[in-house]
């Protein structure tokens, strides 16, 4: 072990420019990983620094400049915009081309928030950013900002990923990622409307066919080995971890070389975590620290104490320190069934901050529900019936590799069709034996059971629906027309067809 020098921190929460239009721009950059240099994507303000912050009460004013050479879509990741603003490649929402700018304006919602592409698999190299929107309810805390944003990061590209998952030609992957395009799918007809009324199982018979598939998901798919490409770490009749990735990035750095935050003695922290990793997920561990988490996905929850956290592929957590002194505290994100691990440093003025190992001495379980059982709203919807309950099956296997929502794949699916005004419950079930970050767009929900147990949940975005046979229940209000997307946050999975849409009935297409 040796001692690192302490570093200049980088800036984690930019002052917002004064009123008008703020500058996203798309570009590339190059990262150091592990002493080898990776070309990859980025979202950057005015500044040069990634993603945006906004002051209390600001407008998303945004003009997003396209430097890369591909078209691009940002999606603005559990905010609420208008469905055309949303980031979702629509035949009716334009892309920004090469050279060209598109501007957004809508109210943001206060929180912890990031951005992504939801163009191909530009997600996967690196295409995101944090997106903080303060209240001034916490700029009044007088914490220090810390954001910690991690990644699963590969030197291979993702269409030869995502061909190794499927054992299909790299040609067949680069097609497969057009498939995000649902042009023109059509309303239910009269013969399905059945699937959209309350208590309705729809899908369950093909579901039932798909799920008897599972017991192949843990077989070894000829050729994963191949490339950095280890597939199935499963445990307890689960698969875990599709991808065996090059290095895990806290801030776009490695262990070998991590952030250091410079704080305070005794400093008081807002540690904002967000899980942009396309296909992995953690426990995140604040070693000798006891943090409270007092926000999730953005939304206010009664604080819940502990030190050990898991956190799913596209959530957030919020999460208050006080620290008890000088000296260098470890903030980690360790892969789920693995030993392999990211992270932080933050240390006082000359504490001695330790060599970490990339790898720590125990293997991880895998994710689950531990935490979600024990958060509650600060602001819960309002009690009401439901107008409509849904059910939705999760499936799928590692091999054959696809992935389906009540035996459909996308784009092949017929849209749940809403009423404004409308309680909707939707019930996961997921047959599957990997665990599912499901993601609604342009609407929060409340997590009101898990696994059939009735709790008063957190208000989030994304949900972790655990595998075999685990369910998760919400609710949400019909709230803002349009069309949305509604998906599993694991991106290859997505890609093969774990995606629907929740379509308004007065919207056209």
């Amino acid at each position: 072990m040796g001692a690192l020098p302490l570093l200049p921190v980088r800036a984690t929460a930019q002052l917002a420019a004064a009123p008008g239009t703020r500058r996203l721009t798309a570009g590339t950059r190059i990262l150091d990983v592990n002493g080898r240099a990776a070309k990859v994507y980025g979202l950057t303000n005015e500044t040069g620094q990634p993603g945006l912050t906004l002051a209390p009460g600001e407008r998303f004013h945004v003009t997003l400049a396209n430097q890369i050479s591909d078209r691009t879509i940002i999606h603005w990741h559990g905010q609420l915009p208008p469905w055309r603003q949303d980031g979702f490649p629509w035949s009716q929402v334009p892309r920004v081309l090469p050279g060209s700018t598109l501007t957004y304006d809508f109210a943001p919602i206060a929180g912890t928030y990031w951005m992504h592409s939801h163009e191909g698999l530009q997600e996967q190299r690196l295409m995101t950013a944090p997106l903080i929107v303060h209240t001034a309810e916490a700029m009044r805390e007088d914490r220090q900002e810390v954001v910690l944003m991690l990644h699963d990061f590969s030197f291979t590209a993702p269409e030869e990923l995502l061909a190794h998952l499927t054992g299909q030609p790299v040609s067949a992957a680069y097609a497969m990622e057009h498939l995000t395009e649902n042009v023109s799918a059509p309303a239910p007809s009269s013969d399905n409307m059945a699937g959209m009324m309350p208590g309705s199982m729809q899908g369950m018979p093909g579901m039932m066919m798909q799920g008897s598939m599972q017991g192949m998901g843990s077989m070894q798919m000829g050729g994963m080995s191949a490339g950095g490409m280890a597939g199935m770490s499963g445990r307890a009749g689960m698969d875990l971890n599709d991808i065996d990735y090059d290095a895990f990035l806290a801030n776009d750095r490695t262990l070998a070389d991590p952030e250091l935050v410079r704080v305070e003695r005794r400093g008081r922290l807002r540690l904002r975590v967000i899980n942009g990793a396309s296909s992995s997920q953690f426990w995140l561990n604040l070693g000798a620290l006891t943090g409270r988490v007092v926000a999730v996905d953005g939304h206010e929850v009664h604080p819940v104490s502990g030190s050990v956290f898991p956190i799913s592929m596209a959530q957030r957590l919020d999460i208050l320190l006080d620290l008890p002194g000088p000296g260098a505290f470890p903030i980690l994100a360790q892969l789920e069934g693995s030993n392999r691990r990211t992270g932080i440093v933050l240390a006082t003025q000359g504490a001695q901050v330790m060599r970490l190992a990339e790898t720590g001495l125990d293997q991880a379980r895998p994710v689950d529900n531990s935490l979600e059982t024990r958060l509650s709203a600060t602001q819960p919807l309002m009690a009401r019936k439901p107008d409509i309950v849904h059910q939705i099956v999760l499936a799928g296997s590692m091999t054959p590799y696809k992935w389906s929502l009540n035996g459909q794949y996308w784009p092949n699916i017929a849209p749940l069709m809403l009423t404004k005004g409308q309680r909707v419950e939707i019930e996961l079930v997921n047959q599957s034996m990997m665990a599912h970050p499901i993601h609604l767009h342009g609407h929060t929900f409340q997590v009101i059971a898990v696994n059939g147990q009735p709790i008063n949940g957190a208000v989030r975005d994304t949900v972790i629906v655990t595998p075999n046979m685990g369910s998760v229940r919400f609710a949400f209000d019909a709230d803002n027309p349009g069309r949305w997307a509604f998906h599993c946050h694991n991106l290859y999975h997505m890609m093969t067809g774990m995606m629907t849409e929740f379509r308004y009935q007065d919207i056209a297409v």
